[in-house]
């Protein structure tokens, strides 16, 4: 890598790195109370909208249900991509249809068989990607919900 990516390029890394391309596990994930549980699947950040699938009662459903806020870090230290976000809507896994059929097409395992899951619909707010240090100003590429690029 040579030099820092402009705000489009950086955008578009950060879409294929969360995005559509698959499940994407989460290295941490905070809830604002300061709990929270390791592995974490992201999805279709592109669209407004993070999905995670998990047991309504355990770690990151429970804490989510209770904050209503999260941050999500994705990658590796030289790629890193922040997220902050709100808890928009948990569906139980009974009551997804369209957004189970989503969740299964692009993950590797499919809730719904299990009892006791929902489906955490998450909001971003902020979304920051960096890769090295040249890139720590104007790392900001969503604010408010909105992107900025």
């Amino acid at each position: 890598m040579t030099g820092p990516r402009d705000a489009a390029t950086r955008k578009a890394d950060t879409l294929a790195n969360v995005g559509d391309a698959g499940d994407r596990r989460v290295g941490r994930h905070r809830v604002a109370r300061g709990g929270g549980a390791p592995g974490a699947g992201l999805a279709r950040l592109d669209r407004g909208a993070a999905g995670r699938g998990g047991a309504r009662g355990l770690g990151t459903a429970r804490d989510l249900d209770a904050s209503g806020r999260a941050r999500l870090a994705v990658g590796p230290t030289r790629d890193v991509t922040m997220v902050d976000a709100v808890l928009e809507r948990a569906v139980p896994t009974a009551e997804a249809g369209a957004l189970g059929e989503a969740y299964a097409a692009q993950a590797d395992w499919d809730p719904r068989g299990s009892a006791g899951y929902v489906y955490l619909v998450l909001r971003p707010e902020r979304v920051q990607a960096w890769r090295e240090a040249d890139e720590i100003a104007g790392r900001t590429l969503m604010r408010d919900g909105a992107w900025l690029v």
